[in-house]
Protein backbone atom coordinates (compact mmCIF):
# COMPACT_ATOMS: atom_id res chain seq x y z
CA UNK A 1 0.00 0.00 0.00
CA UNK A 2 0.66 3.50 -0.79
CA UNK A 3 1.14 4.95 2.91
CA UNK A 4 0.56 8.26 3.92
CA UNK A 5 1.54 9.75 7.57
CA UNK A 6 4.74 10.73 10.17
CA UNK A 7 7.35 8.93 8.31
CA UNK A 8 6.30 10.32 4.95
CA UNK A 9 6.37 13.93 6.45
CA UNK A 10 9.59 13.29 7.97
CA UNK A 11 11.39 11.92 3.89
CA UNK A 12 9.48 15.12 2.61
CA UNK A 13 11.14 17.25 4.91
CA UNK A 14 14.62 15.50 5.08
CA UNK A 15 14.48 15.80 1.19
CA UNK A 16 13.54 19.37 1.41
CA UNK A 17 16.79 19.95 3.84
CA UNK A 18 19.01 18.51 1.76
CA UNK A 19 18.06 19.97 -1.67
CA UNK A 20 18.28 23.59 0.10
CA UNK A 21 20.96 23.16 2.56
CA UNK A 22 23.69 22.95 -0.16
CA UNK A 23 22.23 26.24 -1.38
CA UNK A 24 22.28 28.58 1.58
CA UNK A 25 24.86 31.03 0.52
CA UNK A 26 22.97 32.00 -2.83
CA UNK A 27 20.83 34.78 -3.03
CA UNK A 28 17.04 34.01 -1.73
CA UNK A 29 15.78 37.43 -2.47
CA UNK A 30 15.11 36.17 -5.88
CA UNK A 31 11.49 34.70 -6.79
CA UNK A 32 10.80 31.67 -6.26
CA UNK A 33 9.50 29.55 -9.58
CA UNK A 34 6.55 30.94 -10.97
CA UNK A 35 5.53 32.27 -7.75
CA UNK A 36 5.01 35.64 -6.44
CA UNK A 37 6.84 35.50 -3.39
CA UNK A 38 10.39 35.66 -3.14
CA UNK A 39 12.29 32.11 -1.73
CA UNK A 40 12.95 33.20 2.03
CA UNK A 41 9.03 34.58 1.76
CA UNK A 42 7.82 30.71 -0.19
CA UNK A 43 9.17 29.34 2.97
CA UNK A 44 7.30 31.45 5.43
CA UNK A 45 4.38 30.26 3.10
CA UNK A 46 4.81 26.63 3.65
CA UNK A 47 6.37 26.14 6.72
CA UNK A 48 2.29 28.22 8.01
CA UNK A 49 1.24 25.81 6.02
CA UNK A 50 2.72 22.63 8.20
CA UNK A 51 2.25 24.43 11.33
CA UNK A 52 -1.59 25.33 10.26
CA UNK A 53 -2.00 21.50 9.06
CA UNK A 54 -0.90 20.34 12.62
CA UNK A 55 -2.84 23.59 14.87
CA UNK A 56 -6.05 21.75 12.97
CA UNK A 57 -5.87 18.60 14.20
CA UNK A 58 -4.62 19.23 17.56
CA UNK A 59 -7.78 21.70 17.96
CA UNK A 60 -9.99 19.44 16.28
CA UNK A 61 -10.96 22.72 14.34
CA UNK A 62 -14.84 22.37 12.65
CA UNK A 63 -15.28 25.52 10.72
CA UNK A 64 -12.88 28.16 9.99
CA UNK A 65 -8.54 27.88 10.41
CA UNK A 66 -7.25 28.41 13.48
CA UNK A 67 -5.68 32.33 13.18
CA UNK A 68 -1.78 32.27 13.36
CA UNK A 69 0.73 32.27 10.86
CA UNK A 70 4.76 31.46 10.82
CA UNK A 71 6.65 34.51 10.15
CA UNK A 72 10.84 34.99 9.90
CA UNK A 73 12.38 37.31 12.16
CA UNK A 74 13.97 39.96 10.44
CA UNK A 75 17.26 39.38 9.67
CA UNK A 76 16.81 35.30 9.30
CA UNK A 77 18.66 34.12 5.99
CA UNK A 78 18.26 30.91 4.39
CA UNK A 79 19.92 28.64 6.89
CA UNK A 80 17.47 29.94 9.31
CA UNK A 81 14.34 29.29 6.88
CA UNK A 82 15.68 25.64 6.37
CA UNK A 83 15.74 24.75 10.33
CA UNK A 84 12.28 26.87 10.23
CA UNK A 85 11.24 23.86 7.65
CA UNK A 86 12.80 21.05 9.42
CA UNK A 87 11.17 22.29 12.65
CA UNK A 88 7.55 22.61 11.36
CA UNK A 89 7.67 19.61 9.45
CA UNK A 90 8.51 17.68 12.59
CA UNK A 91 5.29 19.27 14.65
CA UNK A 92 2.87 18.20 11.57
CA UNK A 93 4.74 14.56 11.38
CA UNK A 94 4.15 14.23 15.43
CA UNK A 95 0.59 15.25 14.94
CA UNK A 96 -0.30 13.31 12.68
CA UNK A 97 1.53 10.21 14.38
CA UNK A 98 -0.57 10.92 17.87
CA UNK A 99 -4.24 11.92 15.86
CA UNK A 100 -6.52 9.32 17.37
CA UNK A 101 -8.40 8.00 14.29
CA UNK A 102 -10.99 8.82 12.74
CA UNK A 103 -10.27 12.53 13.67
CA UNK A 104 -11.18 15.05 10.90
CA UNK A 105 -10.47 18.83 10.91
CA UNK A 106 -11.41 22.11 9.08
CA UNK A 107 -10.11 21.90 5.24
CA UNK A 108 -11.84 24.10 2.47
CA UNK A 109 -11.00 21.91 -0.53
CA UNK A 110 -13.34 20.35 -1.51
CA UNK A 111 -15.61 19.11 1.49
CA UNK A 112 -14.85 21.09 4.53
CA UNK A 113 -12.64 18.92 6.33
CA UNK A 114 -9.76 16.45 5.82
CA UNK A 115 -7.92 13.20 8.05
CA UNK A 116 -4.59 13.03 9.89
CA UNK A 117 -3.89 11.27 6.26
CA UNK A 118 -4.93 13.99 4.05
CA UNK A 119 -2.98 16.36 6.55
CA UNK A 120 0.23 14.83 6.19
CA UNK A 121 -0.73 14.65 2.19
CA UNK A 122 -0.82 17.84 1.83
CA UNK A 123 1.80 18.77 4.41
CA UNK A 124 4.11 16.54 2.09
CA UNK A 125 3.00 18.06 -1.21
CA UNK A 126 4.09 21.62 -0.07
CA UNK A 127 7.52 20.33 0.82
CA UNK A 128 7.82 18.71 -2.17
CA UNK A 129 6.33 21.53 -4.79
CA UNK A 130 7.84 24.60 -2.84
CA UNK A 131 11.01 22.99 -2.53
CA UNK A 132 11.08 22.34 -6.84
CA UNK A 133 10.01 26.11 -6.75
CA UNK A 134 12.57 27.57 -4.91
CA UNK A 135 15.42 25.49 -6.51
CA UNK A 136 14.26 26.56 -9.40
CA UNK A 137 15.11 29.95 -8.81
CA UNK A 138 18.26 29.20 -7.61
CA UNK A 139 19.69 26.35 -10.06
CA UNK A 140 19.42 23.67 -7.77
CA UNK A 141 18.13 20.12 -8.73
CA UNK A 142 15.73 18.85 -6.83
CA UNK A 143 13.93 15.54 -7.91
CA UNK A 144 11.65 13.88 -5.01
CA UNK A 145 11.96 9.87 -4.09
CA UNK A 146 9.54 8.71 -6.86
CA UNK A 147 7.04 6.89 -4.25
CA UNK A 148 6.34 10.01 -2.26
CA UNK A 149 5.25 11.69 -5.41
CA UNK A 150 3.04 8.18 -6.32
CA UNK A 151 1.72 8.59 -3.04
CA UNK A 152 1.05 12.55 -2.95
CA UNK A 153 -0.88 11.30 -6.49
CA UNK A 154 -2.53 8.74 -5.17
CA UNK A 155 -3.93 10.44 -1.91
CA UNK A 156 -4.81 14.27 -3.27
CA UNK A 157 -5.41 13.78 -6.85
CA UNK A 158 -7.13 10.84 -7.34
CA UNK A 159 -8.71 12.82 -10.45
CA UNK A 160 -5.62 12.87 -12.75
CA UNK A 161 -4.21 9.47 -14.38
CA UNK A 162 -1.42 8.07 -12.78
CA UNK A 163 1.75 7.69 -15.26
CA UNK A 164 2.07 4.26 -17.27
CA UNK A 165 5.96 5.44 -17.32
CA UNK A 166 8.18 3.91 -14.37
CA UNK A 167 9.61 6.97 -13.41
CA UNK A 168 7.24 9.75 -14.68
CA UNK A 169 5.37 10.21 -11.13
CA UNK A 170 7.69 13.42 -10.46
CA UNK A 171 6.76 14.97 -13.65
CA UNK A 172 2.86 14.04 -13.28
CA UNK A 173 3.04 15.65 -10.03
CA UNK A 174 4.33 18.98 -11.24
CA UNK A 175 1.48 18.87 -14.27
CA UNK A 176 -1.08 17.95 -11.67
CA UNK A 177 0.15 21.10 -10.18
CA UNK A 178 0.17 23.41 -12.93
CA UNK A 179 3.93 23.35 -12.91
CA UNK A 180 4.72 21.24 -15.63
CA UNK A 181 3.77 19.41 -19.41
CA UNK A 182 3.15 15.77 -20.33
CA UNK A 183 2.41 14.80 -24.01
CA UNK A 184 -0.99 14.30 -24.25
CA UNK A 185 -2.06 16.27 -21.79
CA UNK A 186 -3.18 20.09 -22.08
CA UNK A 187 -1.01 22.15 -19.82
CA UNK A 188 -3.07 22.97 -16.44
CA UNK A 189 -3.79 26.58 -15.66
CA UNK A 190 -6.09 25.56 -12.77
CA UNK A 191 -5.85 22.79 -10.17
CA UNK A 192 -7.22 22.04 -6.98
CA UNK A 193 -6.49 18.77 -4.69
CA UNK A 194 -8.98 16.16 -3.52
CA UNK A 195 -9.27 15.38 0.39
CA UNK A 196 -11.06 12.34 0.98
CA UNK A 197 -14.82 13.05 2.04
CA UNK A 198 -16.66 11.28 4.78
CA UNK A 199 -20.53 11.29 5.07
CA UNK A 200 -22.02 11.16 8.55
CA UNK A 201 -24.61 8.36 9.39
CA UNK A 202 -26.21 7.86 12.22
CA UNK A 203 -23.96 4.88 14.24
CA UNK A 204 -21.49 4.60 11.05
CA UNK A 205 -19.41 6.90 9.08
CA UNK A 206 -18.98 6.38 4.54
CA UNK A 207 -15.42 7.00 4.42
CA UNK A 208 -14.00 7.75 1.06
CA UNK A 209 -11.41 5.00 -0.09
CA UNK A 210 -8.43 6.41 -1.84
CA UNK A 211 -6.88 4.85 -4.85
CA UNK A 212 -3.96 3.97 -2.78
CA UNK A 213 -6.29 2.06 0.03
CA UNK A 214 -8.50 0.40 -2.87
CA UNK A 215 -5.38 -1.02 -4.35
CA UNK A 216 -4.39 -2.76 -1.09
CA UNK A 217 -8.06 -3.80 -0.44
CA UNK A 218 -8.25 -5.17 -3.78
CA UNK A 219 -4.78 -7.47 -3.38
CA UNK A 220 -5.96 -8.99 0.06
CA UNK A 221 -4.77 -6.20 2.27
CA UNK A 222 -6.83 -4.05 4.87
CA UNK A 223 -7.03 -0.65 3.26
CA UNK A 224 -5.42 0.89 6.54
CA UNK A 225 -8.97 0.11 8.51
CA UNK A 226 -9.70 -2.25 11.29
CA UNK A 227 -12.31 -4.36 10.37
CA UNK A 228 -14.55 -6.68 11.91
CA UNK A 229 -14.22 -10.62 11.74
CA UNK A 230 -14.75 -11.62 8.93
CA UNK A 231 -14.31 -8.80 6.73
CA UNK A 232 -14.01 -6.81 4.09
CA UNK A 233 -16.39 -9.00 2.36
CA UNK A 234 -15.75 -10.38 -1.36
CA UNK A 235 -17.73 -7.38 -2.33
CA UNK A 236 -15.87 -4.67 -1.22
CA UNK A 237 -12.89 -6.02 -2.22
CA UNK A 238 -14.52 -6.37 -5.87
CA UNK A 239 -15.37 -2.72 -5.41
CA UNK A 240 -12.10 -1.90 -4.69
CA UNK A 241 -10.15 -3.59 -7.32
CA UNK A 242 -13.06 -1.48 -10.05
CA UNK A 243 -11.84 1.84 -8.13
CA UNK A 244 -8.14 0.50 -8.38
CA UNK A 245 -8.72 0.14 -12.69
CA UNK A 246 -10.80 3.45 -12.91
CA UNK A 247 -7.96 5.02 -11.47
CA UNK A 248 -5.43 3.35 -13.67
CA UNK A 249 -7.19 4.64 -16.82
CA UNK A 250 -8.26 7.59 -15.71
CA UNK A 251 -12.03 7.82 -15.22
CA UNK A 252 -12.08 7.21 -11.40
CA UNK A 253 -14.08 10.57 -10.38
CA UNK A 254 -14.00 11.01 -6.73
CA UNK A 255 -16.81 11.00 -4.74
CA UNK A 256 -18.13 7.67 -7.21
CA UNK A 257 -16.45 5.00 -6.09
CA UNK A 258 -16.37 3.13 -2.81
CA UNK A 259 -16.62 3.95 0.69
CA UNK A 260 -15.28 2.21 3.89
CA UNK A 261 -18.31 2.02 6.27
CA UNK A 262 -17.10 2.37 9.81
CA UNK A 263 -18.40 2.02 13.25
CA UNK A 264 -18.11 5.34 15.13
CA UNK A 265 -18.37 3.98 18.38
CA UNK A 266 -15.00 1.84 18.06
CA UNK A 267 -13.89 2.62 14.69
CA UNK A 268 -14.27 -0.61 13.29
CA UNK A 269 -15.17 -0.86 9.35
CA UNK A 270 -18.13 -3.98 9.04
CA UNK A 271 -18.67 -2.96 5.37
CA UNK A 272 -18.38 -1.43 2.30
CA UNK A 273 -20.97 0.92 -0.12
CA UNK A 274 -20.98 3.57 -3.17
CA UNK A 275 -21.30 3.84 -6.79
CA UNK A 276 -20.69 1.64 -9.76
CA UNK A 277 -19.40 4.77 -11.24
CA UNK A 278 -20.46 8.42 -12.32
CA UNK A 279 -24.03 9.22 -13.04
CA UNK A 280 -25.00 8.47 -16.55
CA UNK A 281 -25.98 10.85 -19.85
CA UNK A 282 -29.50 10.62 -18.17
CA UNK A 283 -28.25 11.63 -14.41
CA UNK A 284 -28.31 8.00 -13.25
CA UNK A 285 -26.11 6.43 -10.69
CA UNK A 286 -25.44 2.50 -9.56
CA UNK A 287 -25.36 1.93 -5.84
CA UNK A 288 -23.68 -1.30 -4.65
CA UNK A 289 -22.54 -2.59 -0.96
CA UNK A 290 -22.11 -5.54 0.93
CA UNK A 291 -21.76 -6.16 5.00
CA UNK A 292 -19.09 -8.57 6.71
CA UNK A 293 -21.30 -11.34 8.40
CA UNK A 294 -21.11 -10.21 11.21
CA UNK A 295 -22.39 -6.86 11.16
CA UNK A 296 -25.88 -8.06 8.90
CA UNK A 297 -29.35 -7.50 10.54
CA UNK A 298 -28.30 -4.48 12.77
CA UNK A 299 -29.17 -1.88 10.35
CA UNK A 300 -26.03 -0.27 9.68
CA UNK A 301 -26.39 -0.67 5.98
CA UNK A 302 -29.92 1.07 5.61
CA UNK A 303 -28.41 4.14 7.68
CA UNK A 304 -25.43 4.19 5.59
CA UNK A 305 -27.35 3.95 2.41
CA UNK A 306 -29.71 6.66 3.15
CA UNK A 307 -27.10 9.22 3.76
CA UNK A 308 -24.93 8.70 0.44
CA UNK A 309 -28.67 8.70 -1.21
CA UNK A 310 -29.36 12.20 0.02
CA UNK A 311 -25.86 13.41 -0.85
CA UNK A 312 -25.82 12.25 -4.50
CA UNK A 313 -29.04 13.16 -4.51
CA UNK A 314 -28.27 16.86 -3.54
CA UNK A 315 -25.39 16.94 -6.36
CA UNK A 316 -26.92 18.39 -9.71
CA UNK A 317 -25.70 15.87 -12.00
CA UNK A 318 -27.53 12.99 -10.57
CA UNK A 319 -31.36 12.44 -11.44
CA UNK A 320 -32.25 9.16 -9.65
CA UNK A 321 -30.28 6.20 -8.14
CA UNK A 322 -30.69 2.87 -8.87
CA UNK A 323 -30.11 -0.72 -6.96
CA UNK A 324 -30.29 -3.79 -8.97
CA UNK A 325 -30.68 -7.04 -6.66
CA UNK A 326 -31.02 -10.68 -6.88
CA UNK A 327 -34.73 -11.89 -6.10
CA UNK A 328 -34.08 -14.18 -3.54
CA UNK A 329 -31.76 -11.37 -1.94
CA UNK A 330 -34.30 -9.99 0.69
CA UNK A 331 -32.49 -8.93 3.17
CA UNK A 332 -31.31 -6.26 0.78
CA UNK A 333 -34.28 -5.49 -0.75
CA UNK A 334 -35.26 -4.29 2.41
CA UNK A 335 -31.93 -2.40 2.98
CA UNK A 336 -32.99 -0.01 0.11
CA UNK A 337 -36.50 -0.17 1.33
CA UNK A 338 -35.83 1.54 4.43
CA UNK A 339 -33.72 3.51 2.28
CA UNK A 340 -36.43 5.33 0.54
CA UNK A 341 -35.81 3.31 -2.58
CA UNK A 342 -39.48 1.74 -4.33
CA UNK A 343 -39.73 -0.74 -6.75
CA UNK A 344 -39.09 -0.64 -11.19
CA UNK A 345 -39.35 -2.68 -13.43
CA UNK A 346 -37.19 -5.59 -13.29
CA UNK A 347 -33.98 -5.75 -15.45
CA UNK A 348 -32.61 -8.60 -16.67
CA UNK A 349 -34.19 -11.01 -14.27
CA UNK A 350 -32.81 -8.96 -11.17
CA UNK A 351 -35.10 -6.62 -9.45
CA UNK A 352 -34.47 -2.92 -9.79
CA UNK A 353 -35.23 -0.39 -7.07
CA UNK A 354 -34.73 3.50 -7.93
CA UNK A 355 -34.48 6.92 -5.54
CA UNK A 356 -35.26 10.26 -6.41
CA UNK A 357 -37.16 9.57 -9.89
CA UNK A 358 -37.95 6.52 -12.83
CA UNK A 359 -34.31 5.23 -13.80
CA UNK A 360 -34.30 4.58 -17.50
Amino acid sequence: MLSMGGDQVDEAVAYAANVLRPAAGLDWSVKAGGLDWNCLETVEHFAGCLVAYSGQLTGRATDTWVPFEVILDEGSGPGDAISVIESTGGLLSAVVRTAPPGVRAFHPYPHGSADATGFAAMGVAELLLHTYDIAQALGVDAEPPAALCEAVLAWLFPHVMPPTAPDAQWATLLWATGRGTLPGRARLERWRWHNLMEIPAARVALREVSPAAAADLAAGGTGGLTWIEGGPFDGTRRAAEGVTKAYASGVHRPGWGLFALVRREDEVAVGGMGFHGAPDEDGVAEVGYDLAVAARGQGYASEALAALSTWALDRPEVSSLLAVISPENAASQAVVSRAGYVRASDREGLRAYVRGGEAA
